[in-house]
């Protein structure tokens, strides 16, 4: 599995495009650069998800139980447009317009690799969203989520 790292700073133009970083380019294998879903992500931003990582993403949230209300709804919303891409000649991917606005893109955006996927956030938002967390807050995230070390992280 490849696992992106790395912040990136971008610019859209006028038709919502955005240079794909050679930094994240490099990090993925020859094979899975020529196409990619976008999607809706959490917290109003966008995930760029490489095939190899969608795929069975996909596979996981289609078989999800269509008699059970809660399932259903999860998966319509996390569906909801959900679009391939393809970087264009020059290298640059265009942002579909609902998704622009989903996410309230402005001109300034970050590509923030996320392992497997790339969230990709107006810069405005990423600035605040990272501003609301204190250390202390993510120091007592960080023990919530992988608690004391002793039992879900194993060296």
């Amino acid at each position: 599995m490849t696992t992106l790292l790395g912040e990136y700073g971008v610019t859209l133009d006028a038709r919502g495009r955005f240079l794909f970083p050679v930094g994240l380019k490099d990090q993925l294998p020859e094979s899975e650069r020529a196409k990619f879903v976008i999607n809706r992500s959490f917290e109003k931003c966008l995930a760029l998800y490489p095939m190899k990582t969608w795929e069975p993403l996909f596979a996981k949230v289609a078989g999800l139980n269509e008699f059970d209300p809660k399932q259903r709804e999860f998966k319509r919303a996390f569906l909801n447009g959900a679009t391939y891409v393809e970087p264009d000649a020059a290298g640059r991917i265009l942002l579909p317009p609902t998704l622009k606005a989903y996410a309230e893109m402005t001109k300034d955006v970050v590509l923030m690799a996320s392992g497997d996927k790339i969230e990709i956030w107006d810069s405005n938002k990423y600035k605040q969203f990272f501003d609301s967390i204190s250390s202390d807050a993510l120091s007592d995230l960080g023990s919530y989520v992988l608690g004391s070390g002793n039992d879900t992280l194993k060296s």
